[in-house]
């Protein structure tokens, strides 16, 4: 295996990483304090082709590959999480999922203001009673004689709902089919019969803006379906799987950042005549945060691998999405113990760092759910 990077995908890692250092991280503590969604950023990372990392050239995008997208997500993630889960829903749930199974009309229309971070995209599959369990979703979309379809129902937990202009919705065209009953649809939020509910107060990612979606009698065109009818299922279930290297990639950005933190704070803060990083417990867990780090950072670079080779890669990012997601936290519990007092207090980035890890632990398939995909597909057993 060749671990060295080429000269595009470092070139997009040092974009990433100076739009992290100059611009997103000096407001980070604003941004996360009064919830505030940061579009300028969003539209300077959309100017730089960090909003559309894997799209070809031709509907806006950079045009590179999925090693590309996780050093440029980690970057971005360090600095802070909520402008990570914007550029990952942008990338890997909405751009993603269009590029391979949307029309060509639709790649031009839906996919390049997105990319080019001149709008926001959104992706809408859980509601207030389905979360893990997708195939119980109540909203509805009937078929009407001339092809188009009425939807009616609720979406919940919408990453980027108050902002978005286009949404990829999955609703049940035909509720006797469970699973193949489902089809995806390509919403425009300036229609009628759209409507957004309040922004969820949440504890981590709180400048990335979460809402509850509504559907009353929308009108649904034939030429905005995502691919065949019946196949909602099988398209988000993809969608995800890539999904899952960018969060992925998100939790090493926290975890990276916490671990930083805490060397440097290590060799400064003395105790007993001593830097606390010359402790014996203190190096133990200094161990352990390393380890935990490059491991989640190497298996998440596998999945992309695979991905961008065009490999079955499931189980590898199911597997990147646990070990990343669950370090992060550790790591980022450990920082904040290293730290004592100083680390509970807002006057440090440290407590963020904990309150952004643990959403990686939820969204895009809990811990649980990762562990019955990677089960699964081991086994061969449901």
């Amino acid at each position: 295996m060749d671990f060295r990077f080429t000269e595009e995908q470092l070139l997009i890692q040092d974009v990433a990483r100076r739009i992290a250092r100059d611009k997103i991280a000096p407001s980070a503590e604003h941004h996360d304090r009064t919830g505030e969604f940061p579009l300028d950023n969003i539209r300077l990372l959309g100017e730089n082709g960090l909003m559309g990392i894997e799209v070809p050239a031709e509907y806006g995008g950079a045009g590179m590959d999925s090693i590309a997208y996780v050093l440029a997500m980690v970057e971005i993630a360090a600095a802070d999480a909520a402008h990570s889960t914007i550029m990952s829903v942008n990338n890997s749930l909405f751009c993603n999922g269009i590029l391979t199974h949307g029309s060509e009309a639709q790649k031009q229309k839906y996919v390049r203001e997105i990319a080019e971070g001149k709008e926001i995209g959104a992706f809408a599959l859980t509601e207030p009673q389905s979360g893990s369990d997708a195939t119980a979703m109540r909203c509805r979309a009937v078929k009407q004689a001339d092809g188009s379809f009425v939807v009616n129902g609720k979406k919940s937990w919408i990453t980027s709902g108050p902002v978005a202009k286009y949404i990829v919705l999955f609703a049940m065209t035909d509720p006797d089919q469970g699973a193949r009953g489902i089809t995806a649809f390509l919403i425009d939020t300036a229609r009628d019969g759209f409507h957004r509910g309040k922004t969820e107060p949440k504890l981590g990612i709180r400048a990335s803006a979460t809402c509850e979606i509504e559907f009353a009698d929308y009108v649904v065109r034939p030429d905005e379906v995502l691919g065949a009818e019946g196949q909602g299922f099988k398209i988000a279930m993809g969608v995800l799987d890539a999904g899952r290297i960018g969060i992925a990639s998100q939790a090493i950005g926290i975890a990276r950042a916490a671990y930083e933190a805490t060397l440097a704070y290590v060799r400064e803060r003395k105790a007993f005549g001593q830097p606390i990083g010359a402790f014996q417990m203190t190096q133990a867990k200094i161990a352990d945060m390393k380890c935990k780090l490059d491991a989640a950072t190497l298996l998440t670079l596998r999945a992309a691998w695979l991905k961008g080779q065009g490999q079955k890669f499931s189980t590898e990012a199911a597997v990147a999405k646990l070990t990343a997601s669950e370090a992060a936290m550790w790591i980022a519990h450990q920082a904040l113990q290293i730290h004592g007092g100083m680390g509970y207090s807002k006057e440090m980035p440290i407590e963020r760092y904990f309150r952004d890890a643990k959403i990686t632990e939820i969204y895009e398939g809990t811990s649980e759910i990762q562990r019955m995909v990677i089960a699964r597909n081991e086994t061969g057993l449901r």
